[in-house]
């Protein structure tokens, strides 16, 4: 619990800094190559060199004030930008007096570059602050809970949570061995037999259990029942009675709380910014780069047989949501009311689809999924909606591979686990995969699947 804790809170704060230190060195190193571009026409090469230094400098400079922690107000903000600046200036300086190349600089396009590259740094840090705490309470706003018991803790918690800025609570839920205080603010609203229909009916996104011990036992079948519904399932345990050493437990307002189901991604909502403003630019970019090959692709498929280039199909996305998944077409057209996996040598594939499909190509088109904010470039593959109804009582924590988007590439793709799963062995490899991912995600994470997702394309499992 404690590592997994720990986790959870380098996640938070390595989103903050990576997301606004990417977006300083852009504006920085732009700055740079404009002041240079306009002193002499051109961009020699060590300003260039400066400039790489500049990045790989900044980390441990920022890193290590700490620059962009979401606990700092704003001027503190600002002092840290200002300190990590400086130092980080002072490190460039003391390499080019070391290295004896103070001489190939411009000392007015250096002067100019530090003065309005602080200055930059400081109009972007406002915006970006602003931005993502607007986004933050945007979406803590979307979000509904409920706290299952109406004892003493349950009326303690809710105290808590109703304080502003926390998540909206839409009421309590009660148990056989409640005892409801007719004089509680919130409404009860229902027994636990109730609960999933409560949540599909609320919009809830969170499930508070605000039990006493001895009712413990039933914690682990409200948590297993809620596995497969798009919950975060949050424990927080009486353990004021209790003599607890050396034990790490997150904290509401100072109330142990532990965390059963919430995945990084999930935890903090600028995970989900920072991963979704990456992906969009990044297939933005693609979809212009790949222009020529989409065109060249959509013509082929018209030419192969009759029938629309492009393929959609229902699948489930985020929270269970079902979305239209863009594919090139690599199939004649069939009736399709009954879903079947392609197989090896299936003759239903076009010798277009076959290339296509082989290359993986034909998933180019999801890139415009990815735009449009359905799906992500890295994450669990979207399966068919008839696939994850049969699955779903097949394997344990089946559905809980769409707590997050689902994305073009994942890593079950990456260790081998695509292609066609004839076996529910194979399907329960591939979902143990998706919730790896899930449990361990990271931006880090996302761009080394990125990077080896060329690589896998060569599997043989591909049909």
């Amino acid at each position: 619990m404690a590592s997994r804790h720990s986790n959870l809170v380098a996640n938070r704060r390595g989103l903050t800094f990576w997301g606004q230190w990417a977006t300083s060195m852009l504006l920085v190193n732009l700055l740079l190559s404009g002041l240079i571009y306009n002193h002499v026409g051109s961009i020699p090469s060590g300003y260039r060199l400066l400039g790489i230094l500049t990045i790989l400098g900044s980390v441990p400079a920022y890193g290590m004030l700490q620059v962009y922690h979401k606990r700092h107000r704003l001027l503190s903000g600002l002092g840290r930008l200002l300190a990590g600046w400086a130092l980080l200036l002072c490190g460039l300086l003391t390499i080019a007096f070391a290295t004896e190349t103070t001489q190939y600089y411009s000392r007015e396009v250096l002067f100019s570059w530090a003065v309005l590259g602080l200055i930059v740094q400081f109009v972007s840090y406002v915006p970006l602050r602003m931005l993502t705490r607007m986004h933050s309470r945007s979406l803590r706003n979307e979000r509904r809970s409920v706290i299952v018991g109406t004892g003493t803790l349950a009326k303690e918690l809710a105290e808590k949570l109703s304080s502003p800025g926390r998540v909206p609570l839409a009421g309590l839920i009660a148990t056989e061995k409640s005892v409801i205080d007719p004089e509680s603010k919130l409404p009860v609203l229902g027994q636990l037999t109730d609960l999933r229909e409560i949540i599909e009916s609320g919009n809830i996104r969170r499930v508070y259990i605000a039990l006493p011990l001895e009712e413990v036992a039933r914690i682990e079948d409200i948590y297993i029942d809620l596995l497969d519904m798009s919950v975060d399932v949050v424990w927080t345990p009486d353990f004021g009675s209790m003599l607890l050493l050396n034990q790490s437990i997150s904290e509401i307002e100072h109330m142990p709380a532990i965390y059963l189901n919430e995945s990084p991604i999930s935890s903090h909502p600028a995970a989900l910014f920072a991963k979704s403003a990456m992906e969009r630019t990044l297939a933005l970019l693609a979809i212009i780069a790949f222009s020529p090959i989409l065109i060249a692709v959509a013509i082929a498929v018209k030419r192969s047989s009759p029938g629309p280039v492009l393929f959609k199909q229902d699948r489930h996305g985020w929270n269970g949501e079902v979305i239209r998944v863009w594919k090139f077409r690599s199939m004649r057209v069939h009736d399709d009311s009954v879903v079947h996996q392609a197989t090896r040598g299936d003759n239903r594939i076009t010798r277009v689809g076959r290339f296509i499909r082989r290359t993986s190509i034909d998933e180019l088109p999801q890139l415009f999924n990815v735009l449009f904010g359905e799906m992500a470039l890295v994450g669990p593959r979207p399966h068919a909606v008839t696939h994850n109804i049969y699955y779903t009582d097949k394997i344990s924590a089946y559905m809980a591979r769409h707590r997050i988007k689902p994305g073009i590439t994942g890593l079950a793709q990456i260790t081998g686990h695509r292609g066609e799963t004839e076996t529910v062995d194979k399907m329960q490899q591939r979902v143990n995969q998706d919730l790896n991912y899930i449990n361990h995600w990271s931006l880090w994470l996302d761009i080394k699947i990125l990077i080896k997702t060329p690589f896998s394309l060569l599997s043989k499992n591909i049909y």
